[in-house]
């Protein structure tokens, strides 16, 4: 077989080579062990948190190395492509502060920046034929002209022999059709595929090192795999090979899932004859399933959390997402947070050899933990800055009231801020704004009772409180004051009084104090009490009090 004449035939426009290629791409002048990632989405429109956790990854891992992250767009498949994904999911990653260095920019090549494109697999059809050119070349591909009923009944045989699936030895109908017939068939005008001829054994094991996993064995491929299908575009096995060789890749994080097809990946590395990069094979994101109790997978059906469009709804600040997410990334980020409270994440040294390799567990509980961290170290103008900015996209009227209160919402914002113990009791946006609504009249709700040991002395108590009250008194002065009311109602001037004698006393000062705390916000638990009197001012606190008696 002249493989030579054959690959003129298959591929008589295309007259560029591999070797053309890697003078057009030439390997990256970049500091030694600076590491080259890329973010390969299809422009399928749903942009999940698996998106951002990768692409956490792709970045930390290049820029802590003084190395490239880059965006490349793989839209071979039409069926699955949306209109303005790609715009939306740069903006969306953008957001929670992912940035490229080069590759798509915006909603076509156009707008890409870098020297190893087009950074759209559709843009790049002519670099696949080159490749797939060479490998018949070799002897290494030829073009296959089984029908997709003639693939059908090969699967359904092989189903009932309890054989592996695919096209393979003996099924492998035109992996050595000679010239003449494959000239036959193309003057019938009859398309190909382009398969992969693999010489793998099943028998034999490779090994690979993973950047995560450590050292893979695996059997090598038996299969012919498609690597060009009839429309002229790449199979994604091919594609990433190609553009990852070329666009100088030199660590691939995804999904666990291809880890099934990476006997398939290295055989077309070692077909090329290219070093193949360090593949970083991640797990995917898991919950507690709230029913079971038992491990899932995230949902797109049952969990909203999964898309990040939830995140940007419900207000969390993009960094509280991203710090969460480094916690989960590398095992030893925690310890190095609590050493380090202020420093900046840059500065965490990542690594990829720590990632998970199990299962990585997301909790929305401890997501708003680390929350409340983040926000605990905030200024009460760039909390207000950012719910403002939040309001004005999902809520209007709060917008509105915002600006036109600016001032009030910084004394809100600023209660218990600072310190060594500052305030962590707010989250995201939509619960900031929820949990400051006791401020606001038109807003104002009981969320809880009034302490029990208290009840048969409400109307009193809030009348005294209320005779009492000077909002000229600092805050010592308005604790005497409540005490003193407490002590003469008959209650312990100190909790542990009454712990100690129960049948002396009605209660003590902290369940008296309770009761204006829930008149005045409606709640047992809130900031600094006094503080938030100071705000509200006179009036408002007078008229609350006359509520809580009149209720």
């Amino acid at each position: 077989m002249d493989y030579k004449e054959l690959a003129q035939i298959l591929f008589p426009e295309i007259t560029k080579t591999p070797a053309d290629y890697e003078q057009i791409f030439p390997k990256r002048n970049l500091p030694e062990g600076a590491r080259v990632t890329r973010m390969a989405p299809s422009p399928t429109g749903f942009i999940h948190l698996g998106n951002l956790y990768g692409a956490m990854a792709d970045e930390r891992m290049a820029h802590t190395t003084n190395g490239v992250c880059y965006l490349r767009i793989e839209d071979t498949d039409d069926k699955r492509e949306v209109e303005g994904a790609i715009p939306v999911l740069i903006d969306t990653l953008g957001y929670f502060g992912i940035k490229f260095d080069e590759g798509a920019m915006g909603e076509d090549e156009t707008s890409a920046i870098g020297d190893y494109g087009p950074y759209w697999q559709s843009h790049r059809s002519e670099i696949y034929k080159a490749c797939v050119k060479y490998l018949v070349e070799q002897g290494k591909a030829y073009p296959c002209f089984m029908s997709e009923e003639e693939i059908e009944a090969i699967r359904k045989d092989q189903e009932s022999r309890k054989e592996n699936p695919g096209i393979y030895g003996k099924y492998a109908k035109y992996r050595d059709a000679s010239i003449e017939e494959v000239k036959k068939h193309l003057d019938a005008g009859e398309v190909p595929v382009m398969r992969f001829r693999s010489e793998g054994d099943p028998s034999k094991y490779f090994e690979v090192i993973d950047g995560i996993r450590g050292k893979l064995s695996m059997p090598e491929n038996v299969q012919d795999v498609v690597i060009l299908k009839q429309i002229g575009l790449p199979t994604y096995h091919f594609a990433h090979v190609v553009d990852d060789h070329f666009m100088r890749t030199t660590h691939v994080v995804r999904g666990e899932e291809w880890l099934s097809s990476l006997p398939i990946h290295v055989q077309l590395f070692d077909a090329m004859g290219w070093e193949y990069p360090v593949f970083c094979h991640n797990t995917v994101l898991m919950k507690i399933d709230e029913e079971t109790g038992q491990k899932r997978k995230l949902s797109k059906r049952k969990d909203p959390e999964l898309g990040l469009s939830y995140y940007k709804q419900m207000g969390y600040f993009p960094e509280a997402v991203r710090e969460y997410l480094m916690t989960i990334l590398n095992s030893d980020y925690e310890e190095w947070r609590i050493a380090n409270p202020y420093a900046d994440y840059n500065e965490f040294e990542f690594s990829p050899s720590k990632m998970s390799n199990s299962g990585t567990m997301f909790d929305l509980n401890k997501l708003n933990d680390v929350s409340k961290d983040v926000l605990a170290k905030k200024s009460a103008e760039e909390i207000y800055d950012f719910c403002l900015g939040w309001a004005k996209e999902y809520n209007e009227e709060k917008a509105a009231n915002m600006m036109a209160n600016k001032d009030l919402y910084l004394k809100i914002f600023d209660i218990d801020r600072g310190g060594e113990k500052p305030r962590k009791d707010l989250v995201y946006a939509e619960q900031i704004m929820k949990f400051i609504s006791y401020f606001f009249d038109d807003e104002f709700v009981y969320e809880n009772e009034m302490p029990e040991e208290c009840k048969a002395d409400l109307k009193t108590i809030l009348e005294k409180y209320k005779a009492s009250y000077d909002p000229s008194d600092d805050n010592s002065a308005w604790f005497a004051k409540l005490k003193a009311i407490a002590v003469e109602l008959g209650y312990a001037e100190k909790p542990k009084d009454y712990k100690k004698n129960p049948d002396q006393f009605k209660g003590h000062v902290g369940h008296v104090s309770t009761v204006i705390r829930v008149a005045i916000t409606g709640r047992t638990n809130s900031p600094d009490l006094w503080t938030i009197q100071q705000i509200m001012g006179q009036e408002m606190v007078a008229r609350r009090i006359d509520k809580a008696m009149n209720a």
